[in-house]
């Protein structure tokens, strides 16, 4: 990367007061080229803005970080991605880096740690915050295939109408949203219950909220 390339920065966080903090850390460095608020917004963005790297949050609205990464990925998009969360359960971390995150940084941190992960991130390498570097490793030698959390045994499109009817969304709504059918939401959500072994859509929303799809 020649001296004179400042890396293109794409920032993605629901959080208005997070992302004015963040752009005055990464201004020295970065040229922060765009600010979306939620993870459709960020696959747009990705596309049209061609950033160097990402930053974004994991709980937001519409799709979530992790979510919006695995389209990415589908999409043959492979930008590196750097969260950076309030979550500090292993678990989140791990979903992360399995979709293929390059980063993973606490929000209460020390900003220069979000710097160090953006630089590994450019360099093609993995940073995870030392605050649950042990913990993730002792999870992924006691539970490889993440038996522990049950987000795993959705698909990317089930997790989707499923924050989406977390957010209080109809199935007409959701079926619009995401360009299928309300018949094939109302499959998505009967193929989750069975496999969660939930029974309404209140257990469903209560599912999500606790696994972090959605915020309260």
């Amino acid at each position: 990367m020649s001296p004179a390339h400042r890396p293109r920065v794409l920032l993605c966080d629901d959080h208005l007061l997070v992302a004015e903090a963040l752009k005055s850390l990464l201004a020295p460095e970065f040229d922060l080229v765009g600010v979306v608020e939620d993870g459709r917004a960020l696959i747009a963005a990705a596309a049209t803005l061609r950033p160097d790297v990402i930053v974004a949050d994991i709980t937001m609205p519409h799709l979530n970080g992790i979510d919006a990464l695995v389209h990415l990925r589908q999409g043959g998009d492979r930008v590196p991605v750097v969260f950076l969360t309030m979550h500090r359960d292993v678990t989140f971390a791990r979903r992360a880096l399995e979709a293929g995150a390059s980063g993973f940084v606490l929000k209460h941190s020390a900003p220069a740690e979000l710097v160090l992960a953006i630089r590994a991130a450019l360099d093609g390498r993995t940073y995870l915050t030392p605050q649950l570097a042990g913990d993730v490793l002792e999870s992924m030698k006691a539970a490889p295939e993440r038996a522990g959390d049950p987000v795993v045994s959705l698909t990317p499109r089930q997790r989707e109408v499923l924050q989406l009817l977390a957010e209080g969304r109809s199935a007409k709504e959701i079926a619009s949203s995401l360009e299928i059918s309300t018949r094939t939401v109302e499959f998505h959500k009967y193929q989750m219950m069975e496999t969660l072994g939930l029974h309404t859509n209140a257990e469903l929303v209560h599912f999500a909220i606790k696994h972090g799809l959605v915020e309260l």
